[in-house]
């Protein structure tokens, strides 16, 4: 196995899976069958595509991967707001607040991969 302890974006990607899967498993117990599939598949596709980013081919490759994580991202921000204002729905603060977090991560991420990527083919 991989040891990623020092990598903050993989342990917060994880944890949120893993937060994401015990919701998911809330919203089905409550029959709400449709938007826990959508979320369960979003949530957890932050981290796959994070993870995947960790052994990429080339530089284009990981921010392909970090790009896709983002728009995950997006995605299971849109069914946590649905869950949250959806009067039927449970909703738990805490995926809100780890969803703002892996943003600030992964935007970060990106900018810096993308201005590095910039630099790099101006300079040639």
């Amino acid at each position: 196995m991989i040891n990623f302890e020092n990598n903050p974006l993989i342990q917060k990607t994880v944890q949120f899976s893993l937060d994401i899967i015990e919701f998911c498993e809330l919203l089905e117990e409550k029959r709400k069958f449709v938007i826990a599939k959508q979320l369960l598949r979003s949530g957890t596709s932050i981290g796959a595509n994070a993870f995947e980013a960790q052994n990429p081919h080339s530089k284009n490759d990981f921010i392909h991967k970090i790009k896709i994580s983002a728009k995950e991202l997006e995605e299971t921000k849109y069914w946590l707001y649905l869950c949250k204002h959806s009067k039927n729905y449970p909703f738990d603060e805490k995926l809100e607040h780890q969803i703002v977090e892996l943003g600030k991560i992964i935007y970060k991420i990106l900018s810096t991969s993308l201005n590095k990527n910039l630099n790099k083919n101006q300079s040639i």
